[in-house]
């Protein structure tokens, strides 16, 4: 897993650490010391830790402009012991949403597993965006962990899209494929 970094094509237009409106403003990182762990995994010095042992992220680009934001997850995202999705909405996104973004993609291509609880803060995240016109989408998640999510019945509150070669759109770019999709999805 050490080997796995966080998408990086994209700092030449957003460092999350450089943005006074990000959570992550200031943190400062090793290219050479592993200390965080998924299990007995170190994980790439990138990864941004928001308060969960077994997920991480990295904020790839924040538009306050156009209202959105793209996220990068790797882990296990497990809401029956971590509450990730707690954590999740408390230390980011609700960061986010205090500046006016509503739209976030989450992409889980290395979401390795889930584990369900309560829809509870699931709701209250659809809730919050809704009001604002806004949503999550989750990018490309392994077929298991789609199965998990969809047996719990979260498909109410995120939306599950597959796009191939998303690392070959630029980000506004891969924001309005994913807004269109959504779209057709919705009306479908």
């Amino acid at each position: 897993m050490q080997d796995i970094e966080p998408f990086y094509h994209w700092r030449h237009i957003y460092i999350s650490e450089e943005d006074k409106r990000s959570p992550f403003y200031g943190r400062i990182y090793s290219e050479f010391e592993f200390s965080n762990t998924i299990y007995n995994y170190y994980i790439h010095p990138q990864w941004d830790d928001f308060g969960s042992s077994t997920l991480y992220l990295k904020v790839l680009l924040a538009d306050y402009d156009e209202k959105y934001a793209i996220i990068e997850l790797i882990g296990e995202w497990n809401d029956a012991i971590e509450n990730d999705i707690m954590e999740l909405k408390r230390e980011v996104l609700d960061c986010f949403m205090n500046q006016g973004i509503y739209k976030f993609i989450l992409i889980g291509e290395n979401v390795l597993t889930f584990h369900s609880d309560s829809s509870d803060y699931y709701e209250e995240l659809y809730e919050d965006i809704t009001e604002h016109n806004g949503w999550v989408v989750c990018l490309n998640l392994p077929q298991h962990t789609l199965s998990d999510f969809k047996q719990a019945r979260l498909q109410r509150y995120i939306h599950f899209l597959e796009l191939e070669n998303w690392r070959t759109y630029k980000p506004f770019h891969l924001f309005k494929k994913v807004e269109n999709e959504l779209v057709k999805l919705l009306s479908g």
